[in-house]
């Protein structure tokens, strides 16, 4: 028996399957029990199945929004209620630290912590708990609840929606593409954690920080050549930067050359594009479009902006002037890379009408963005928690770039000068970052500042046409 098979024969009816969405939602957002459930899990699994079975999107939605909204309001009813009573309850009474994380966290975001909380799982199944025994007035937090469940309910039904009404689809993509998708997994998760180990042992506890610590003494002048690679400084010495840069630049410059010496699309190029031409996904175009929209100018600048006013307002003025200093070189370096190579793209819609292929501006533009942000979020960070927001960067940022083969106005060979590029940037804007110690930029409302670029750039997708 296929899975197709099995599926249609353990499907519930819709109105069966509505009611699970609801109920997953509910016991998801409920006080206490939310932490023990696999609610993002259990989501995926319901909506797939309902887009599978083509039921309606808007019920899907619907009803994962009504499931949290009654989860939340009867976690803020209990706290509202019951307050002396609830922290002596299991198990609360065998894990007071719940309690308090999420008291803290709705001490320092006040009325935004129910909007914000309903994102933030380990806080997800407190908050309202928190904003009952607080005694948050009743208006507030009905109008926190509903603004965030709007905002919940499509952020966790779509991808598992999509994913189940494109199955047979995605089932049928061509044999051809498979090495590709295994060799881009196998390269992304081998840099990944080469670029992982060198930090890891670029710091002063790491071999690699001790052997050319050794070497350079051993030099002549190596000690002058020390204090550039490796000056003092408490957590965070540049040697992984400088070592970035140099195997960036290094490989930019070799990149480059073979895409000269090609003069034109590289034999990968042309087999990449006759292949991705083919395919036929109903939801692809679409994606594609969202990512070029969330990659471009505008993009990129929506994005950045509550970042940026955020360190305007705090009087960060070292790190807005580095991150701006970032952005404007990159996007300076892409215009020259193209004018002076000028290539032509594989397509050219009218808006990219006299725009060049050589590098991928898109993916530059997102390294720089998203590779400075895991970088100064993870300087906030413990050390040995410093990875998630590399891997976050990279979850962001591979679709996007693929996105740019699949609407066929970028070759792959354009994607790799892209990606080293927006690198060598990053690492030089570490680097002037690092010439001196710099007050720390936290706290940061981490939360808040994601939700208000998650808001703009759904606004710049839905209402303003790709520059």
């Amino acid at each position: 028996m296929d899975l197709g098979n099995w599926l249609y024969q353990m499907m519930p009816s819709p109105g069966v399957l509505l009611a699970l969405i609801i109920t997953i939602a509910l016991v998801e957002s409920l006080a206490l029990i939310g932490l023990l459930v696999p609610g993002v899990v259990l989501i995926t699994a319901a909506a797939s199945l309902a887009g599978h079975y083509e039921i309606a999107l808007i019920w899907v939605i619907a009803c994962a929004f009504l499931g949290a909204i009654i989860g939340d309001g009867a976690s803020y009813t209990l706290g509202y209620r019951y307050r002396d009573q609830v922290t002596s309850m299991w198990p609360l009474s065998k894990h007071p630290e719940w309690l308090e994380r999420g008291k803290r966290f709705f001490d320092h975001h006040g009325p935004l912590s129910v909007l914000l909380g309903r994102f933030v799982g380990p806080v997800r199944p407190i908050v309202p708990l928190i904003a009952g025994i607080m005694h948050m007035p009743p208006a507030t937090f009905t109008w926190a609840n509903v603004g965030s469940a709007v905002l919940w309910a499509p952020a966790y039904v779509l991808p598992g929606y999509f994913l189940g009404s494109t199955w047979d689809q995605w089932q049928a993509l061509p044999k051809a593409l498979n090495p590709w998708l295994i060799g881009l997994g196998i390269t992304v998760v081998v840099l990944a954690l080469l670029f992982s180990l060198v930090r890891h042992h670029a710091n002063p506890e790491g071999l690699l920080y001790r052997g050319l610590a050794w070497l350079t003494a051993r030099l002549p002048g190596g000690d002058k050549l020390w204090r550039i690679l490796a000056p003092h400084h408490e957590d965070e010495p540049p040697l992984a930067s400088w070592l970035l840069l140099l195997g960036s630049l290094a490989g930019l410059s070799a990149w480059t050359l073979i895409v000269l010496d090609a003069d034109g699309p590289m034999p990968m190029d042309a087999r990449l594009n006759a292949i991705v031409s083919g395919l036929d996904l109903p939801l692809l175009p679409t994606f594609s479009e969202v990512m070029a929209k969330t990659g471009d100018m505008l993009g990129i600048t929506i994005i950045a902006l509550p970042w940026l006013a955020w360190l305007l307002v705090k009087r960060h003025w070292a790190a807005l002037g580095h991150v701006l200093s970032a952005l404007l070189g990159v996007a300076a370096l892409n215009t020259l890379g193209k004018e002076l190579i000028g290539r032509a793209r594989p397509d050219t819609p009218d808006y990219l009408a006299n725009s060049f292929s050589y590098p991928s501006a898109h993916t530059s533009a997102s390294v720089v963005v998203f590779g400075l942000a895991a970088t100064f979020i993870a300087q906030a960070l413990p050390r040995h928690q410093r990875y998630w927001p590399y891997w976050a960067a990279i979850l962001i940022v591979v679709p996007m770039a693929l996105s740019r083969i699949t609407l066929g106005v970028h070759w792959l060979s354009d994607l790799i000068g892209g990606s080293l590029l927006g690198l060598v940037v990053c690492a030089m804007t570490q680097l002037a970052w690092l010439r001196q110690e710099r007050k720390p930029l936290s706290p940061c409302p981490l939360p808040a500042l994601l939700l208000a670029s998650l808001l703009l750039v759904c606004a710049r997708v839905l209402w303003l046409p790709p520059v």
